[in-house]
């Protein structure tokens, strides 16, 4: 992204207010939005810091090959608010529900960063729901979990400390990678900063955060995932180096890796198109080898 475009860089963050919102188990509903007119659906997976219509911009080739599913997690965005924080249990029975009352069979997930443990979650619970999963700057497995979890306490230190736009300087030159840094300048700080102080909350970050602490770390469990596995890392992200990566993608019976030039630990904001390529790429070779 060249600096001109980082000034344009102006996200939709619109909701659809046309749009019902999906009953997934009690007190709960999501909102899930729908987008393009494939046989296969693509669903995507927030890491607490996006939001569903953040995922329009970078779906756009996507949309012209599958139905890409986008929701709010419940607790944030346009999705209901329960008094307790769900559990990833309790995300990923959403997940579910929102499958059946769209009667989706089966979907590929696209996680990135704290939800790529929601999508292992739902592959090892539900795998006849899941067709294939690409992990987009993962943090599942031994050493990105330990890093990133690392990470985040330093994170809620800051957010509790100093507030949203004091947290987001603070991630922005450890999560966007050095060339999209130095290419973007000001203008991309800025932009990006837009949209980050819009799609959350300094309550629903912190509850996110404290979450994306739990659940188990144990690379055996990535041994049991049967499911094909798509590990999309940017050779610039902080957590995982190039290495790192070939030893979590060869974890997975089915796994595989995907090496983005340059990117961060969210390699999408890099390069969109080249993840969507990366991405239509994988779900084309799962579904010659079904």
């Amino acid at each position: 992204m060249s600096a001109d475009e980082a000034q344009d860089n102006h996200h939709d963050l619109s909701y659809r207010e046309d749009i019902p919102r999906v009953r997934t188990r009690e007190g709960v509903e999501l909102y899930a939005e729908t987008n393009g007119e494939g046989g296969i659906t693509v669903t995507t997976l927030n890491n607490f810091f996006f939001s569903a219509p953040f995922w329009r911009e970078y779906t756009e080739e996507l949309v012209k090959h599958y139905r890409v599913l986008s929701y709010d997690l419940c607790n944030h965005g346009q999705s209901s608010r329960v008094e307790r924080e769900p559990t990833w249990e309790e995300h990923a029975e959403d997940l579910i529900g929102l499958l059946d009352a769209l009667g989706i069979e089966s979907t590929y997930l696209i996680g990135t960063s704290a939800s790529t443990q929601l999508a292992r979650d739902v592959a090892l619970a539900h795998p006849d729901r899941v067709r294939g999963m690409v992990l987009a700057g993962p943090v599942v497995g031994p050493q990105g979990m330990r890093r990133h979890r690392g990470l985040q306490r330093a994170w809620l230190r800051t957010l509790n400390s100093y507030g949203m736009p004091e947290l987001y300087s603070h991630m922005y030159p450890e999560v966007i990678s050095t060339d999209m840094n130095e290419e973007t300048g000001t203008p991309g700080f800025l932009g990006l900063r837009e949209s980050f102080l819009a799609m959350s909350t300094a309550e629903e970050l912190n509850n996110g955060l404290t979450l994306a602490q739990q659940g188990d770390p144990s690379p055996e469990l990535l041994t049991r995932v049967q499911t094909p596995t798509l590990i999309a890392l940017g050779d610039d992200d902080i957590l995982l180096g190039p290495t790192a990566g070939q030893e979590l993608a060869a974890l997975f019976p089915k796994g595989r890796l995907a090496l983005m030039p340059k990117a961060g630990h969210v390699p999408f904001l890099d390069d969109p198109e080249g993840f969507q390529e990366i991405v239509r790429k994988f779900v084309d070779e799962v579904e010659s080898d079904v």
